[in-house]
């Protein structure tokens, strides 16, 4: 498992402080989602994601299943040798809701992720994600 890398981009918000242990809670699972990416762990995806999450790009909706199928079926970045070059851009926590803003790079792709967070039940998940690729077109091909 490799670190975080992050950003400069870290705030809680002027509207609360967080506790610690939530905005460890959230860093928590940016971990595990950059190490199921890294991995491709569908086990490890899909436990820190809200069932009913739904996954947003331009011009293309998945469900959290239709993701993770397209995550099994994929190459692996760790077994294909690919840097592990996450970044953690930003995060806010702001009391039982977070964002976090992330660079994702896979193969010959520069994802950026936004990924909104809930506190529910006193868990944490993942319940949305929106994001785009750097190196590609606005018609999704690459550049």
């Amino acid at each position: 498992m490799e670190k975080i890398s992050s950003g400069t981009g870290f705030s809680a918000g002027s509207y609360s402080e967080p506790r610690a242990t939530d905005f460890e809670a959230v860093m928590s699972l940016v971990q595990d989602y950059f190490d199921g990416l890294h991995h491709g762990d569908v086990k490890k995806l899909r436990a820190i994601f809200h069932p009913d999450a739904f996954l947003k790009a331009p011009g293309l909706r998945r469900s959290l299943e239709q993701w993770l199928d397209a995550v099994a079926s994929r190459p692996v970045p760790f077994e294909h040798g690919q840097p592990y070059d996450f970044k953690l851009l930003s995060i806010e926590v702001i009391k039982d809701q977070a964002m976090v803003k992330l660079e994702c790079p896979l193969f010959d792709h520069l994802y950026v992720d936004f990924l909104g967070l809930l506190k529910e039940n006193g868990h944490w998940l993942f319940v949305n994600k929106m994001y785009t690729d750097l190196k590609s077109d606005s018609q999704g091909k690459l550049s």
